[in-house]
């Protein structure tokens, strides 16, 4: 078979399945093109997208002006290491810096490494400003978070499945129940080696659990009181995903650390970030941290034409809007349907939960009965299917998108 030479859909599932590792479990559909808030698979077949690469394409598939800036800039220079200044990466970091309210920034490529990034930026600044005693400095997390699958982070999951057989694990983590503010005053007020606390402002994996109202700003709150760092971790929440700018605006709350990642580059180009003011960031010196593509001069323009574009295209405000008819129009729906338990979530990060156990199959044939009907979404954690659409979308389609949801659990 000729590299060039057009596919059908078993063909390309069949290739993956012989030649690629089997770490994903991907709903049969292959995708082949997409323009805004729509994929065409190889056959031709058009559909919604509703997932948005877990929120990593906020602004739309191929977005023009995302796609220039990539192709300008991929023309012009790549990659010089960190080894050399490049004439992107410091505008770059004066832009975002700026745009966030921070004063430095790390660039790096993925989700997990912004993570990783993030606790070596507290552990560091725990020894060497709070000044705990060396390799005794521990993290506080939430119980059910997803913030990755490398060992350090897997060492503080309790995803079964994420973490059998990858052993032994990191140590320096204490978990806590998530939107539980008792359990985070009694682990900070009990334990004088607490350098941080790392929170999804929203659980997205888990099931797009969204904490009581007050939680961020409290919790943050009690970091200040303790001289601890609050750490969010906004890689799927962020960029305008939740209605606002970031998550943790909607509590005006500024973190100490705050990691990006997704829709940082629009989904055009791996791009993560941690941002910091300098009594933070200040403790990384030459050779503590680093990544050969992380600032790269194709990475820089894409996230500044990303971020332009949030903010140009209002994204945040239509997220809010939308999100507000999406979880209205469902909930109606709801009290007369009884395969729908539940719809929660904010802006356009949204789950509908399926009567069913989690350990059942509802949830993804109903997403197959979807992917039928012409829209794209994928259950998580068995009875729950999340449904987060770009931000680009308008009201008529996302009706049109309401309309076939109704229709295909009605249907099922």
């Amino acid at each position: 078979m000729a590299v060039l030479d057009q596919l059908t859909s078993q063909q390309a599932i069949d290739l993956e399945n012989k030649y690629g590792a089997h770490n994903y479990h991907p709903l049969p559909v292959v995708l082949s093109k997409g323009e805004g808030v729509y994929v065409w698979d190889v056959e031709g077949k058009k559909y919604y997208d509703f997932l948005s690469a877990y929120s990593a394409v906020n602004q739309g598939h191929c977005h023009p002006k995302i796609v220039g800036a990539m192709v300008n800039q991929a023309q012009t220079l790549t990659l010089t290491s960190r080894a050399f200044y490049n004439d992107m990466l410091g505008k770059y970091e004066k832009f975002a810096t700026e745009y966030f309210g921070f004063d430095k920034l790390l660039p790096m490529n993925t989700g997990a490494e912004a993570v990783e990034t993030a606790l070596k930026i507290c552990r560091k600044w725990a020894y060497e400003v709070k000044g705990i005693e060396e390799n005794e400095a521990q993290i506080i997390v939430c119980k059910n978070n997803f913030h990755g699958r490398t060992t350090t982070i897997i060492s503080f999951s309790n995803d079964p499945v994420a973490r059998k057989n990858f052993g032994p694990f990191t140590e320096g983590f204490i978990k806590i129940e998530y939107d539980n503010l008792q359990a985070l005053e009694e682990a900070l007020e009990n334990n004088d080696n607490i350098a941080g606390f790392m929170a999804e402002p929203i659980q997205g994996e888990a099931g797009v659990y969204v904490p009581s109202e007050g939680y961020l700003a409290a919790a943050k709150a009690l970091c200040e009181k303790y001289n601890v760092l609050f750490i969010a971790d906004e890689v799927q929440t962020g960029i305008a995903r939740t209605g606002k700018l970031l998550a943790v605006n909607h509590e005006n709350v500024q973190p100490d650390i705050l990691i990006l990642g997704k829709a940082l580059s629009g989904g055009a180009y791996p791009v993560s970030a941690v941002l910091a003011n300098d009594d933070i960031m200040n403790v990384i010196r030459p050779g503590n941290h680093g990544s050969t593509f992380g600032g790269n001069p194709v990475a820089a323009a894409v996230a500044m034409a990303a971020l332009e574009v949030v903010k140009d295209e209002k994204l945040a405000e239509n997220a809010e809007r939308l999100g507000k008819i999406f979880r209205e129009e469902l909930a109606e729906f709801a009290k007369e349907n009884e395969l729908v338990t539940l719809v929660r979530g904010k802006g356009l990060l949204n789950a509908v939960v399926i009567n069913d156990t989690e350990d059942s199959s509802t949830a993804w044939n109903i997403c197959l009965k979807l992917r039928d009907n012409g829209l794209l979404a994928k259950p998580t954690h068995g009875n729950i299917i999340r449904f987060a659409p770009p931000l680009v979308m308008n009201e008529e389609q996302l009706r049109d998108c309401i309309a076939i949801i109704k229709k295909t659990i009605t249907e099922f």
